[in-house]
């Protein structure tokens, strides 16, 4: 199950990731915002984290005008590795080297064409397990 959060300026690209989850198939739970009425992006992003953090969600998508103050949001949640991506490249990297296991976005930064390939990227990209990314990221672990 996928963990979605947003706030007022994520809000429509989050409808169309929700659109791309139905279309695939994939579970998902939206943590909010529901609407596009202005709002605070820490709740929501912190919400969507936690689900991911306690194992209520294998993964989380989140995302703000920037991207930038909702994957701090999740980043201050133990056991989260959010990635901030507004390309394919970080997408496929961040799961391939990190094991990031939450994804931001910027809706005000990129469109929703490259937005839906970054989540596909993500979504579909597995962690390899190689023994030097493993190591890194248990590093990263406090």
């Amino acid at each position: 199950m996928i963990a979605l959060g947003c706030d007022h300026g994520g809000f429509e690209l989050k409808q169309e990731v929700i659109k791309y989850l139905e279309e695939h198939g994939l579970e998902y739970k939206d943590f909010g915002c529901y609407d596009k009425q202005s709002c605070d992006y820490p709740q929501f992003g912190r919400a969507a984290a936690e689900a991911v953090a306690s194992g209520e969600c294998e993964k989380g998508i989140v995302i703000c005008t920037t991207g930038i103050g909702i994957s701090i949001t999740a980043n201050k949640v133990r056991g989260i590795r959010c990635a901030l991506c507004a390309d394919t490249v970080s997408a496929r990297l961040t799961r391939e080297h990190n094991n990031a296991n939450v994804l931001a976005m910027g809706a005000g930064i990129i469109g929703t064409n490259l937005a839906l390939s970054i989540v596909d990227t993500f979504l579909n990209t597995e962690f390899p397990g190689e023994e030097k990314h493993v190591r890194r990221v248990n590093a990263i672990e406090p």
